[in-house]
């Protein structure tokens, strides 16, 4: 018995229990990969008609983005509202909702990885500010001045919508095509390559 609860602080994260945050983020990794390359495609058209529709309704509509929010939780709530006690009437089981809790492990996991990127992104901020990589700078300098003209064009939202359709298009033609692809950027590298020297 006391070998066994060794064994088990051993493989656990040392008081008992065997920890998983080694495998639950390979685990979402793979299946946000499969989703973008259409492994799963009825998750990926969903995803598709989901972002279609939110931008329809926030571009052409021009309602705010918080009134379409607090629309549509408010018809959710009224609805199940209203299941719930057709249900009670005719002496039936109410609809079951998923019971939604965050552990605490979850939210200090998430905590520590968040926590390590906005250092890191402190610190390079802190380079940047003090000019020691000039190069660093010119590209934020770029960057940020490219979305200020993006954004006094284009809404957010649009921004948001155009990305979504990128991030589901691109990786499947670089999937089916990423041969050619690096083929022909190797090509244009050795052109600029010799237009440099």
């Amino acid at each position: 018995m006391e070998n066994s609860q060794d064994l088990n602080n051993i493989e656990g994260d040392g008081d008992g229990r065997k920890s998983s945050a080694t495998s639950s983020p390979g685990s979402f990794a793979g299946s946000v990969a499969d989703i973008l390359l259409w492994k799963r495609w009825h998750i990926s058209f969903g995803v598709i008609v989901v972002a279609t529709v939110a931008w329809v309704l926030l571009e052409w509509t021009g309602l705010p983005f918080l009134t379409i929010c607090s629309d549509v939780l408010l018809i959710l709530i009224v609805l199940l509202f209203f299941l719930a006690n057709y249900a009670a009437l005719r002496n039936k089981q109410p609809p079951a909702l998923p019971e939604l809790v965050v552990s605490e492990e979850m939210v200090n996991n998430a905590a520590a990885s968040i926590r390590v990127k906005i250092n890191n992104v402190l610190l390079m901020a802190h380079d940047i500010t003090l000019g020691k990589d000039f190069r660093i700078f010119f590209k934020v300098v770029v960057f940020l001045w490219l979305l200020s003209v993006l954004g006094s064009t284009v809404s957010f939202f649009t921004v948001a919508y155009i990305g979504t359709l990128v991030a589901f298009i691109v990786p499947v033609l670089y999937g089916k095509y990423g041969g050619f692809v690096d083929k022909c950027c190797g090509m244009i590298h050795k052109q600029f390559s010799r237009h440099y020297e």
